[in-house]
């Protein structure tokens, strides 16, 4: 019992070191490089060095109580900056799955509307284009037909936009609903309904994998925190500027990634693993659709399909 409480105190430090200290520590320092320079001297490394020199040389430095109360106070300043971080990272998240955007007080829910509706004339128009060179390809006469590429091209503006018809305000949203619009569409299932049964069931390589996923995207929400935090240096030391934009950009990046990777293992793992969820209610084995589905559902108790959300 020791040995295993040992080895849980050994990974949550090495949590608590990785994901609060490290980036702390470092925000610390680009805090205090900030305020020694400020605007005016916003890139003066050597005098950024004479002040690290004389901060090694004053008397609370160089004592054995001063070492320790100057770790303390950085480890702590460290972990305080990662929980804002982290905080700011589940606004960020919520924000950009925007699963409950119907419920956001005003002007955010209107805001959010509009949006959704922009992205939607947007995605018909793309979609629209996309049927036409569909449909071209039929055509009788090898001339008339759309070439490959020019089809290809079309289906990746109308992904950009978003994979099935728009129903959040942003891409990593819809991205995830559009797990659940599938599954209802091919399967009449909901998700939302559905998951915690199905999680049960899931082999635990699976298991490991979705949640690998998830936590990815938690990770990259967290990075627009530390973001939006160091655009907060801006107000007294300029450089904070492209190094905040920076991370903002790369943070964009792994939410567009994480959530894609999230919602194709959650559509894959039901697909997959809807039959074992019918054998444990004891319902006669059959092929993925939406039979399986309709059978499933209300033993479940769960919402009819065609409400469903992504977990």
């Amino acid at each position: 019992m020791g040995g295993l409480l040992g080895e849980l105190g050994k990974k949550l430090a090495e949590r608590w070191l990785t994901l609060l200290v490290l980036p702390g520590a470092l925000y610390l320092s680009v805090v205090a490089a900030g305020h020694e320079l400020g605007h005016s001297a916003a890139l003066d490394t050597g005098r950024l060095a004479q002040s690290i020199s004389a901060m090694a040389r004053a008397p609370e430095a160089t004592t054995v109580g001063g070492q320790v109360v100057l770790l303390v106070a950085v480890l702590a300043g460290a972990a305080a900056a990662g929980l804002v971080a982290q905080s700011l990272g589940t606004a960020i998240e919520r924000t950009v799955l925007a699963a409950g955007w119907h419920t956001w007080p005003w002007p955010f829910g209107t805001m959010a509307e509009r949006r959704v509706s922009r992205r939607q004339l947007r995605w018909d128009a793309a979609h629209e284009k996309y049927e036409v060179l569909r449909l071209r390809e039929r055509a009788p006469v090898p001339a008339q037909r759309p070439s490959p590429r020019e089809r290809h091209r079309a289906a990746r503006r109308r992904a950009g936009v978003s994979v099935e018809r728009p129903e959040r305000p942003t891409w990593s949203g819809d991205r995830i609903h559009a797990a659940a619009v599938r599954l209802d569409r091919d399967a009449h299932v909901n998700l939302a309904a559905l998951w915690p049964h199905l999680w049960l069931v899931l082999p635990e390589g699976v298991r490991g994998e979705i949640s690998t996923a998830r936590a990815s995207l938690t990770r990259a929400a967290t990075l627009g925190g530390w973001a939006i935090l160091y655009l907060l240096l801006a107000w007294w030391w300029w450089p904070a500027v492209p190094l905040g934009v920076a991370l903002v950009m790369i943070a964009s990046r792994r939410l567009r990634i994480a959530s894609d990777t999230y919602a194709v293992l959650l559509e894959a793992s039901v697909r997959l693993h809807l039959a074992d969820v019918a054998v444990k209610l004891g319902i006669e084995e059959q092929p993925m659709g939406p039979p399986l589905g309709g059978a499933i559902m209300p033993r479940l108790g769960g919402p009819v399909p065609g409400s469903g959300r992504a977990p």
